[in-house]
Formats: structure tokens, C-alpha cells, sequence
């Protein structure tokens, strides 16, 4: 091969290999979105409001209104459509594993930061049996402080304990 016909032949892999990146990379930020997405939503549930939030962090542009926003809402309406975003069952999940520790109100208020609605949220925490969120506050109680209050000093200080972590004062 001629030195005149393999420079011709380097230019034209060189100016095929930047198309075929430019290709490429216009084509990426889509891609990688939705694999980012997937690769979250594999690990666990997320509430709509928290993987968008997440999503829009990853991305240069998240302005409300931006052309990122919009992608990022067509994408979680997809996901929504085919079953693998849900808010209730990230709710349902949220107050399966919190119940053993936190009250009704903790997880109440965790789901509302979480963007979950009031109904998705009602519906979740009403597998939450009242006797059974006694039982936890007094597992809980008994395992921290293993005896009643000497004074209205420790007394206090063991509601305290109960109520930061979603327990009503009844309890």
C-alpha cells in the first residue's frame, strides 16, 4: 500500500471514529439516564419525587422547565406505566421496614418528605395495627431504659425518647 493511500485511509477512520463518537455521545445522556435509573430502582424502591430529585442532581441542566427535567418526567412516566416506579409500594416497603422502630407519625412524616401522596401513604400505614405500635414502643422502651422513672426529671426524658421517634404521648 502506498504511503498516498494509507494517509487516505487514516484520515477517513479518524473523521468515521469522531462521527461515530459524536453519534455516540449524543445519544449517551438518554441512555445513561435510564441506566442510572434502572441501576437505582434495582437496589431498591424510590418514591417518584426522590429518584427525580436524584436523577436531576446527575444532570448539568435541572432547571424545573429545562429539556432535562422533561426527559426525566417522560422517563418516570414510563417506568410508572410498566409497573416499576410505584409510590405505594415504596410506602408499603417504608413502613414494613420502619414499623419495628418508628411510630405512625415518624413514618407518616418520612413518606410526606419523600413526596409520597396522602393516599398511597394512609393506605401503608394502615397495615400498622395499633396494638402492634404499642408493642413496639414498649419493646423499645424496655430495651433503652429497662425500668420505670424514679422522677418527672426521667420521666420526661423516656417520653422524649418515645415521641422523637414517632410515638404518640399516649403511649
Amino acid at each position: 500500500m502506498s504511503k498516498r493511500n494509507q494517509a487516505y485511509d487514516e484520515q477517513n477512520d479518524a473523521s468515521n471514529n469522531s462521527s461515530l463518537q459524536a453519534r455516540k455521545a449524543a445519544s449517551e445522556p438518554v441512555a445513561s439516564l435510564r441506566g442510572r435509573a434502572l441501576r437505582l430502582l434495582a437496589r431498591r424502591d424510590w418514591s417518584r419525587d426522590a429518584l427525580r430529585a436524584k436523577l436531576l442532581s446527575s444532570t448539568a441542566d435541572h432547571d424545573e422547565g429545562s429539556e432535562a427535567s422533561a426527559e426525566v418526567d417522560e422517563l418516570l412516566d414510563d417506568f410508572t406505566s410498566r409497573g416499576w416506579l410505584s409510590d405505594a409500594r415504596y410506602a408499603q416497603e417504608l413502613v414494613r421496614s420502619r414499623q419495628n422502630r418508628n411510630g405512625k407519625t415518624a413514618i407518616a412524616q418520612r413518606l410526606k418528605r419523600a413526596g409520597v401522596s396522602e393516599a398511597d401513604a394512609a393506605a401503608a400505614l394502615s397495615a400498622i395495627a395499633p396494638d402492634q405500635e404499642y408493642q413496639t414502643a414498649l419493646t423499645l422502651w424496655r430495651r433503652k431504659f429497662r425500668e420505670p422513672p424514679a422522677d418527672e426529671k426521667e420521666k420526661a426524658r423516656q417520653v422524649r425518647f418515645l415521641q422523637a421517634r414517632g410515638f404518640g404521648r399516649s403511649e
